[in-house]
Order: C-alpha cells, then structure tokens, then sequence
C-alpha cells in the first residue's frame, strides 16, 4: 500500500508545482518600443501600441513571451481596447487625428477611421459598446463617437462637445474612458484630477464626488472599469487608485492607492482575471514626437503585473 501512495502522491506533487508557477512581474517589451496603451484580449493574451511608429506587440500575460505582431509605419498608438464580439483591436491614433481598427486573428487592418484634421486633437483613449466606438480628445472637451452597425460597417464619426463644468479649455483634458452598464461613458480629466459620467448623446458630465484619498490632479491617465470597480492611472504620481462606485455610479471612495517598485510612470491599464496589467510609458525619460524627443536610444520598457 505505501508504494500505491507513493505513486499517486508523487504526480499530484508535480501538478501542485507546475500550476504554481508564477507569472512574470515584467514583461519586456522592444528596445525604444515607447509603449502607452495596452488592451488584454482571448486567454492570456495582452496587445501593446507603439507611440513612435504605430507597431502593436502582442504577448502572453502567463509565459510573458510574446513578439511584435503588427508592423506598420506612419501611425501612432496610444489608447486600445479589444472588441471581443467582433475580435478586433480599437487604436486611437494620438495627434494624427485617426483611429485604426485591427484584426486580431489576421493583424489585418480592417478600418482607418478619419476623426480629426491631423494635429488638431489628440485622439487619446477608446471605449467600445455593442453600436459604437468612444474617443477621447485630450486637448479639446470633445468626445468622438464612431457608429458599428451589426454587419460591422461604420457610420459618420460624430464629434460631441463635452459640458464638464469647471474644466478649462486648454491643458490636458479628456483622458481614460469606459463604457458602463448604465449606458453613460466614465471618463477622467487629466488635470482637474477628477471622474465624471458623460452622457454619450448631450456630452453632459456630471463630476463624481469621491472620498478618500485624493486623485493627484495632473496625472490623472488610463482607467479600467469592471462593473462598480475603477482603476485609475496616475502616471507621474506612480500609481494606481482603485475606485468603488455607488450603485448608481454617481458617487465613490477611493479604497486604495496602489504603488509598486516596479512602476515608472506607468500610463494605462487592464485587468486580467485578479491581477492588473500596466504599462510603463517611462514619461519622465521624455515625451515622444510630436511633443519632444522620446525616450533616450536604448532605454527599456515593459509591462508589469500587481495583484491589488
């Protein structure tokens, strides 16, 4: 009997230490990626956009292997999200005033969306609903809406004036975007420092009122929002505020602040199953074109894991 045990003991062992393994905290990306977006997709699968060029790397959150999977030029990218229902990638396109939609099976191009006259906006972050594309224009109160038909043609970008008293014209505005089930969109403004519902038809926003620790205005850049639950990027303050809604979205407490040795000057956000995946934007090294130099040649980014 004790080698009957010690033949059914022993392989449960190995399963206990194979599924134990743990995922990497820093998944490297390409040497002067200048990453700033990333988006998770099917499994463990994570997409990542390229300010400089416009390339989108795509990995694996589990192995941390992965490799560039969409080589273009002349295209920016910062804000993405993957449209699960239709299996593609949603990228804003920055200062070129555009948006391009990827597939994620192929890395085809399925659509170049025309926004904004290049270096009139900054096309920032995108939210997708089941009828439409969301994107935010950081230097502008402004809000670009992009109809999906059912047969995955697109309508007429739509431009929508955001009302949000009390933020100013200029700066940086408008940043992370959401969708929510209560049909609003949740959007940040970068240096008010704050949360707002917007209504996706008027562009009314109605400012959420928080306790807790303060949001640090002027970093405010990526979010994610899973049912009452927001996280919200504050990239120069090298953090991650965790958000609990009300029911109705229209108030909140920031329950928890969140730092990591690992984050430098992260810029957005995905969630994965428990854990959090962020992009180090590196900011404080540069800013890229058209906005100054970039990063120094040869300086090293990733992605990181926490698990709040």
């Amino acid at each position: 009997m004790a080698q009957a045990l010690a033949v059914v003991v022993v392989p449960l062992l190995v399963v206990s230490t194979a599924t134990a393994t743990p995922r990497p905290s820093s998944i490297p990306l390409p040497v002067d990626f200048q990453p700033e977006g990333i988006a998770v997709g099917d499994g463990n699968t994570f997409y990542v956009g390229s300010l400089r060029d416009g390339d989108i790397y795509r990995g694996d959150l589990r192995s941390g292997a992965g490799a560039r999977f969409i080589d273009v030029t002349g295209r920016v990218a910062v804000g993405m999200r993957v449209d699960r229902d239709r299996d593609w990638l949603v990228v804003a396109g920055g200062a070129s005033g555009h948006a391009w939609v990827y597939d994620t099976r192929s890395g085809a191009t399925v659509a170049d969306l025309v926004l904004a006259a290049p270096g009139s906006a900054l096309v920032n972050d995108v939210a997708v609903t089941r009828d439409a594309f969301y994107f935010t224009d950081t230097f502008a109160l402004k809000i670009y809406k992009v109809p999906v038909s059912a047969d995955g043609s697109f309508g007429a970008t739509q431009a929508i004036p955001v009302t949000w008293p009390g933020a100013p014209a200029g700066g940086f505005g408008l940043n992370g975007i959401d969708s929510t089930h209560r049909g609003w969109l949740l959007v940040n403004h970068s240096d008010l420092g704050e949360l707002a519902l917007v209504d996706p038809v008027t562009g009314a926003a109605r400012a959420i009122p928080l306790t807790g620790p303060e949001l640090v205005a002027g970093t405010l850049d990526g979010l994610q929002l899973e049912g009452r639950t927001a996280w919200v990027v504050q990239n120069f303050a090298n953090s991650v505020a965790e958000v609990r809604l009300s029911p109705d979205l229209t108030s909140g407490r920031v329950v928890e602040v969140i730092t990591s040795d690992l984050f430098k000057v992260p810029t957005t956000v995905a969630r994965h199953g428990r854990r959090l995946a962020l992009v180090n934007g590196r900011f404080d090294l540069g800013f890229p074109p058209p906005f100054g130099q970039g990063a120094p040649v040869g300086t090293r980014f990733d992605v990181v894991q926490i698990k709040p």
